[in-house]
């Protein structure tokens, strides 16, 4: 009997182990995480709207690639309104405010995204802050393997980088993405070209090591990226070392678009320039 009572004893063990959830490591939540903090600092008691149709953001469940990773945001005013400017977040980079963008005139809808570096799983946040002072923020997370990639040796050799460092291809092409097509058209837009911003660039994030001598190579990235169209400002990026190495920059900008020049400072102060004039569109 007792031999009996023991395996039934073992069955049951068994199956009440079979059924307890498994416990996996709980993802920062944006409230538990850093950016509570972020947001006091960034903007104090100000209140931000939440709204999926003013500003959106598109980014990889679980990145494939945690040095390159592709993030989207995607913005349109309510009616009457228009944009001033963007910040994207990523909470738990060690540089969070990864990219500013400043209008040089209102823009009632707009989409910018750009190849970044994730330094680990992180709430990511886009707040963008309308004509009249009101600001929209938008929520996501990104999972990653956790390699730290703003510590991951650089791609190519320091030395080889700086004979390509500032050198920029300039991509015109029309929108292909669906939703941002049907979100122009609602909102009237003749924003519906997407510009391509190729950039060359180690865009060092001074946590990186030399393979060689093993000593950390300072810190170096594009600091500001300035566009402008048809002979007049259209929007300025700031960045930061988030930027992925060789980063590409993609803006929505005017089908009357004939005149494309791009600006780059580095946080070195090395400036470089690129223009392009459009006979196709």
């Amino acid at each position: 009997m007792r031999k009996k009572l023991t395996r039934r004893a073992l069955w049951l063990g068994v199956v009440a182990t079979a059924l307890m959830p498994v416990l996996l490591p709980k993802p920062v939540a944006a409230d538990e995480g850093s950016w509570p903090d972020l947001r006091s600092e960034l903007y104090g008691e100000r209140f931000l709207g939440t709204s999926a149709d003013v500003i959106s953001i598109d980014v990889p469940y679980r990145t494939t690639n945690d040095a390159r990773t592709d993030v989207t945001v995607r913005m349109a005013a309510p009616e009457g309104h228009t944009f001033k400017g963007m910040k994207l977040i990523l909470d738990e980079n060690p540089m969070p405010v990864s990219a500013q963008l400043a209008f040089a005139g209102p823009l009632a809808d707009f989409e910018f995204a750009a190849t970044m570096r994730v330094n680990g799983p992180t709430p990511v946040h886009a707040v963008a802050e309308l004509d009249n002072g009101q600001l929209f923020v938008a929520e996501s997370f990104i999972k990653t393997s956790g390699q730290g990639a703003c510590a991951a040796p650089p791609g190519t050799d320091p030395v080889e980088a700086l004979k390509t460092l500032g050198q920029m291809e300039l991509v015109v092409r029309p929108l292909n993405d669906t939703a941002s097509l049907v979100r122009h058209l609602r909102k009237g837009s003749s924003n519906d070209l997407a510009l391509d911003v190729e950039i060359s660039h180690p865009s060092h994030s001074g946590m990186q090591r030399d393979q060689v001598s093993l000593l950390y190579i300072p810190a170096r990235y594009v600091e500001t990226l300035q566009i402008d169209l048809n002979g007049s400002p259209f929007v300025t990026m700031t960045g930061s070392i988030s930027l992925s190495e060789n980063p590409q920059v993609t803006l929505s900008v005017p089908s009357g678009t004939r005149r494309v020049r791009a600006k780059l400072t580095d946080s070195d102060g090395t400036v470089s320039e690129a223009e392009r004039d459009l006979t196709d569109y």
